[in-house]
């Protein structure tokens, strides 16, 4: 048996003998099998959930503890999608929960288990491999090259309070580097990372100021993909808005990067709503994109991104950068319960087809369980479950590779 894990107001994780481990699907409370789970990755984090009272089943019949007991989640690294929610009993007046992607776990045979799936085996973005000891040096010796600009500055106060990987990476000397371009957004996402109102969960990391110029962009792009290996410049960063809206800042600075160098890969990180600024930065020599996207389906993304733009313009911003020869992902923001759902699972498969991408990478939602689910339109039917949604687009979709990260491909 799978036992319940629980802990009380100090943080303090206590398994509880002859109860088992359930969770939410998104839509109820199930039993957790033993062929739900993996055991806890390395760098993964377990947290408590404050104000929301853990659950359990005995006897096949699911029970809520004392209120000032509390449902216990996982934090997975980047490579790892959950399949399962924690379940738990919300008491009133509970705040949001920080953007955390909440995972359920339980005990087996005295190891902490999680409800997972590992997608992806690159040990690029190992926790282990950033926040080093010698990481403030290594932004000194950078800046002694590139000089102390307002971008190499944004980059290094990113690296350093908001540990930001692909931030750090440029004073690394290596894989990817994050050059965020664009202060402003044309969707205003739920559980938003760089930008939130004073009344919701802080984001976990601030929105750059400024609009960095094409010489700027150029002058970090250039000095990253001729020094480092398996070199990648990336716009659309977690500290910005939409980078497509920098089409002409962005066009610029590929020109004056592809004039000084022709090594990595130049790629972009975007909603694709902005048809318009995708077709001008595609036309510039962008080499990736990876488009992030929550559901296939107009509603449900409405709901998510509540910006001025839908599914048909994604599609058509892919058809135009496909047929420029720019290599295209999906980043899937991944929610159990949401796009598990059969109507979702049906949009997805037909918007896969219909833009011919083949990647697609899976991205954990981070965003209070019942926020998100309390916006989202109804469901039309139970969730299949994210093993069996995952089965199905392999199943109806050829040839779809499933990871976690922009790769290297030159």
């Amino acid at each position: 048996m799978l036992t319940a894990l629980y802990a009380d107001a100090n943080g303090m994780i206590y398994d509880a003998p002859g109860y088992q481990a359930v969770a939410s699907d998104g839509s109820q409370t199930v039993p957790l099998r033993l062929d739900d789970m993996i055991p806890l990755p390395d760098g993964a984090e377990l947290m408590y959930l404050p104000a929301r009272t853990a659950l359990m089943a005995r006897g096949g019949r699911t029970e809520s503890l004392a209120a000032s007991l509390y449902a216990v989640a996982a934090m997975l690294p980047a490579g790892y999608t959950r399949t399962y929610l924690p379940a738990f009993s919300r008491q009133e007046g509970a705040p949001l929960l920080p953007l955390y992607g909440y995972t359920a776990v339980a005990l087996y045979k005295d190891e902490i288990v999680v409800a997972a799936v590992k997608t992806s085996d690159n040990a690029k973005w190992h926790p282990h491999k950033y926040n080093t000891p010698g990481l403030a040096k290594k932004i000194a010796a950078v800046k002694r090259d590139l000089g102390e600009g307002r971008l190499v500055s944004h980059l290094a106060h990113c690296s350093l309070e908001w540990h930001c990987c692909t931030a750090q990476n440029l004073f690394y000397r290596r894989w990817e580097c994050g050059i965020p371009v664009s202060p402003v957004c044309n969707a205003h996402c739920l559980g938003c990372i760089s930008l939130q109102p004073s009344e919701c969960c802080p984001s976990p990391q601030g929105r750059i100021a400024f609009r960095p110029t094409a010489g700027e962009i150029a002058a970090i792009g250039t000095y990253h993909l001729t020094v480092a290996p398996d070199a990648i410049v990336s716009f659309g960063q977690g500290c910005e808005g939409e980078p497509s809206l920098a089409a002409d800042t962005i066009s610029e600075a590929i020109s004056l990067i592809r004039s000084a160098t022709g090594c990595g890969i130049i790629n972009m990180n975007t909603n694709a709503g902005y048809t318009d600024g995708i077709r001008q930065i595609a036309d510039a020599g962008l080499d990736s994109m990876r488009v992030s996207m929550i559901s296939a389906l107009h509603d449900s993304h409405q709901a998510y991104y509540r910006g001025d733009y839908n599914p048909d313009d994604v599609a058509d911003s892919i058809l135009y950068a496909r047929k420029k020869g720019v290599r295209v992902s999906l980043n899937m923001l991944l929610f159990p319960g949401l796009n598990d759902r059969p109507e979702e699972c049906a949009a997805w498969i037909s918007f896969l087809r219909r833009t011919g991408v083949t990647t697609l990478q899976l991205r954990n939602l981070n965003i209070d369980p019942d926020w998100l689910l309390g916006v989202m339109p109804p469901a039309k039917g139970r969730p299949m479950g994210v093993r069996n949604f995952l089965a199905s687009l392999s199943a109806s979709c050829s040839g779809l590779a499933f990871g976690s990260f922009t790769t290297y491909e030159k």
